[in-house]
């Protein structure tokens, strides 16, 4: 696909990485030469210098035979204003990153008028991720398929889990639970699970599970269920405000700190049912003052990585409640996660895993379509919700008579609302929702797991 990037920011750096490594044509168009030249130079794709809402420019990129343009500058006027243009000009989809809270109670209908097949909003998407965890504060993350019928739970093994020592097989004889084990992470090693694996403490595991299905197992293994019902939050910005609206409909009491005095009188107006504390959220007696200690949830929300980190790791030894980190620079993974921050939000990770999502549908076949993608361990294994369209080699055949590519899991089948969590026996058929978890990344088909 021939697909022009608007904006080399850490989202447009990320995307122009991963797509052109999918096999796309890829151009990459900003007003910043040096940043420009850094992520064409990286990635050896095509720079335009300029502004891409401007007919010149578009054109000299390519905007006639482009398929898809991706507006991620940091304006989201601009933004908007570059998918008009390409829309006029061209004959392609586009795809608007749009962060202004005032715009996102407007987003169905951005998306309507403007002709957009996207618009993204990563900071309310890192809310929206957040929430889900607090709901559920055992998990690391949680991950939802098929609308929310089906989970992708990640968690980590506690010393003295009844799991340690039991093979993935004996799960369902032991515990007699309806839920899939995908993949145990190991130090630096992941694996996707067979039958065999054996537990150890302190692995980090993935499982897919309805709901429901979920919990029951969770209360097996002596895991904390209940939702928190406080949540300290350092910074006041725009996850921290869609975090508040979504946590309006709940019964968690929120509490704010943040240095932005006029940050303050803005939040304390739209959130009257927030505690505000203007102070300096960086400052130990601060956090202990407004009741660290006894949180139930801490989430780490400021601009600053570093800063970020730096609290959480005080958090860690102070509170056994849960915490949350937000960070936007993914090229420290590994010592990140060595540091064991428990939830880690990467908001540019969540907006190129939307992206990339949507353009490997558009190139899927007829047969399926790639609905659902998240990486459940990046750069590594991904988690990725196919509908099955039509049939094909891989529909109304037993599933121990396909013959699968190494390291690929029928994780689960959504039929008529119901949950399947596959057996040999069981056949994919016409209509159903198939999650597919695999160290083949990049699969556009559901065919592409099949030797």
């Amino acid at each position: 696909m021939n697909i022009i990037i608007v904006g080399c920011g850490k989202v447009g750096q990320t995307l122009a990485e991963q797509l052109n490594e999918e096999g796309n044509n890829i151009t990459v168009v900003d007003i910043d030469s040096e940043s420009l030249q850094a992520t064409a130079t990286q990635n050896d794709v095509l720079g335009i210098l300029g502004n891409g809402a401007t007919y010149a420019i578009q054109k000299e990129a390519g905007i006639e035979n482009a398929d898809l343009l991706i507006a991620v500058t940091d304006s989201d006027e601009l933004n908007l204003l570059c998918c008009m243009v390409a829309k006029k000009t061209g004959n392609c989809q586009t795809i608007a990153r749009v962060r202004n809270p005032d715009y996102s109670v407007e987003a169905d209908f951005l998306k309507d008028e403007l002709g957009l097949a996207m618009v993204i909003n990563p900071e309310y998407a890192a809310a929206g991720e957040i929430s889900r965890v607090l709901r559920f504060p055992s998990a690391i993350k949680i991950d939802t398929f098929a609308k929310g019928r089906v989970e992708l739970v990640k968690f980590r093994l506690p010393e003295n889990s009844p799991l340690v020592d039991l093979s993935v097989r004996e799960i369902s004889t032991v515990l007699k639970c309806d839920v899939l084990i995908c993949t145990v992470e190991r130090g630096e090693e992941a694996y996707i699970a067979n039958g065999d694996f054996k537990f150890e403490q302190r692995d980090v595991i993935s499982l897919i599970a309805a709901p429901n299905k979920a919990a029951e197992f969770f209360a097996k293994i002596n895991y904390k269920l209940q939702s928190v019902k406080d949540l300290i939050i350092s910074g006041g910005g725009k996850i921290t405000q869609y975090l508040c609206e979504i946590l309006e409909r709940s019964s968690i009491s929120v509490k704010i700190i943040e240095r932005d005095r006029k940050l303050c009188e803005y939040l304390c107006t739209q959130f009257p049912n927030v505690t505000v504390i203007n102070g300096d959220c960086s400052d130990r007696n601060v956090l202990l003052g407004e009741g660290l200690a006894k949180a139930g949830a801490f989430a780490a929300l400021t601009d600053q990585d570093e800063e970020n980190i730096l609290l959480s790791l005080f958090a860690k030894n102070e509170t056994s409640g849960k915490l949350i980190t937000k960070i936007q620079r993914t090229d420290f993974d590994e010592v990140v996660s060595s540091l064991d921050l428990n939830t880690v939000i990467t908001p540019k990770s969540i907006t190129a895993d939307m992206i990339i999502r949507f353009v490997r549908s558009m190139k899927g076949s007829i047969g399926s379509n790639v609905e659902t993608l998240y990486n459940i361990i990046r750069g590594k294994v991904e988690a990725a919700e196919f509908i099955i369209r039509g049939t094909s080699e891989i529909t109304n055949i037993p599933l121990a008579e396909l013959k699968f590519k190494e390291n690929v899991l029928i994780a689960s089948i959504l039929r008529n609302n119901k949950v399947i969590i596959p057996r040999g026996y069981d056949k994919i058929q016409t209509g159903d929702r198939v999650i597919v978890v695999s160290k083949q990344l990049a699969l556009r088909d559901i065919t592409d797991i099949l030797r």
